[in-house]
């Protein structure tokens, strides 16, 4: 998928995509411990899973891009989960995040989905007055436990 509206344009990005150059810089603003090594190797497994990301780029430049999959399960029946949604910070506020927001809600509807979810860190207070301000609702408490 690709969408242009006045220099911004949408693009899903697969595995081996050249973009990926522009784009992993900025998922590693959310997820700095994710190396070249480590995103192809999610790639290769979570493809098959479902997993998909798609970016915002303003003529070369990544500028937000976030990770998401369509998934079923007992509580939403079928939802789309967003695994990342991240924004360059020198790009935030600019409306780039909510472009992208609205592209997945709209895919998620598209694909029958009952619900829009996300998980967001307990720290991420700005990320949470996005959420908010974009009709987001607090559902749950999400528990986690390190293995290994």
């Amino acid at each position: 998928m690709t969408e242009n509206a006045a220099d911004v344009t949408l693009v899903d990005l697969t595995t081996g995509d050249a973009r990926w150059a522009q784009a992993l810089p900025v998922l590693q603003e959310l997820r700095p411990h994710l190396t070249a090594e480590l995103l192809a190797q999610v790639l290769r497994e979570g493809e098959p899973q479902g997993l998909r990301f798609t970016a915002v780029f303003t003529e070369d430049r990544c500028v937000a891009v976030a990770g998401w999959r369509v998934i079923a399960n007992t509580s939403a029946i079928r939802k789309l989960y967003i695994d990342d949604l991240s924004t360059a910070a020198s790009e935030r506020s600019r409306g780039y995040g909510a472009l992208l927001l609205r592209e997945l809600r709209n895919r998620a509807a598209a694909a029958g989905c009952r619900v829009l979810d996300l998980d967001s860190g307990v720290q991420r207070f700005d990320a949470h007055r996005f959420y908010l301000r974009e009709r987001m609702d607090i559902v749950s408490h999400h528990f986690a436990q390190r293995l290994g």
